[in-house]
Parts: structure tokens; C-alpha cells; sequence
């Protein structure tokens, strides 16, 4: 991580929240998800803050059953497509094409992105069983 002087950024460095809310940060390498496993464990109780830059449409759905995950758009231009069940309330796709724009996804939902224009986005993820 950068000195103190230095802001690290979040494309070289996510950061994992505990339960108590302190944060550890944690440099980006290609054995980043080794690493985190190896840290953190089942990762209970913990959230990470991650962002991801994709030109393509996601190659396959995501779930996360322990928590909703919050997705905010940097920049691009994307639609979040969700299999939501049978009489939940909400979108089944949210287009997010405004910087700032964010969307929610409920704990226990596949989801995954269909991009419109290459996208950045910022994730708050709860990992545990992901």
C-alpha cells in the first residue's frame, strides 16, 4: 500500500471490512483471491470493497447468499440483470448508465452484467459462500 502521503486507489487495492468495521486493505496481485482466502477464510462476517473495469458482457451469473451486494457505476454503461423469484417486487433489470448510479442486489439473487458501453464499476460484497 501507498505511504501515508500516497492515496492508494481502488483499482491497485480493495479492502475487506470485519465485523467491527476495520478495514484491511489488501493489494490487487494476480494472487489476490488466493490470498484473501488465506487471510480471511469463509470470509463471516466480512464485506469487501472492490471495483472492476468490464468491456464484455459478465461470462457467467454471480450469488451471494449471505448479503445483499451494493453496485455502483463509476463510469459506462451496463444493464444488472437479476433472476429474482416469483412475486419478489423489483426489477428484474436496472440499466445503470449515470456516474453515481447504484442498485442493490438482494442477498440470495444470480445476477450478472450485460454491458452497453466498457464499464466501471465500485462492489460492496458480502463474500461469505460466494
Amino acid at each position: 500500500m501507498p505511504g501515508d502521503n500516497t492515496p492508494a486507489t481502488i483499482d491497485s487495492t480493495f479492502v475487506v471490512f470485519d465485523a467491527r468495521g476495520q478495514a484491511t486493505p489488501i493489494g490487487v496481485t494476480p494472487g489476490f483471491w488466493d490470498e484473501l482466502n488465506d487471510r480471511f477464510g469463509d470470509f463471516s462476517g466480512k464485506l469487501l470493497v472492490s471495483s472492476f473495469h468490464f468491456e464484455r458482457d459478465w461470462p457467467t451469473w454471480e450469488c451471494h447468499p449471505h448479503g445483499d451486494e451494493w453496485i455502483g457505476l463509476l463510469s459506462g454503461d451496463f444493464d444488472l440483470r437479476m433472476d429474482l423469484p416469483d412475486g419478489h417486487d423489483g426489477p428484474r433489470s436496472v440499466r445503470l448508465h449515470k456516474p453515481g448510479a447504484f442498485v442493490i442486489v438482494p442477498k440470495g439473487v444470480w445476477h450478472t452484467a450485460k454491458v452497453r458501453a466498457p464499464s466501471s464499476a465500485l462492489f460492496v460484497t458480502p463474500g461469505q459462500g460466494t
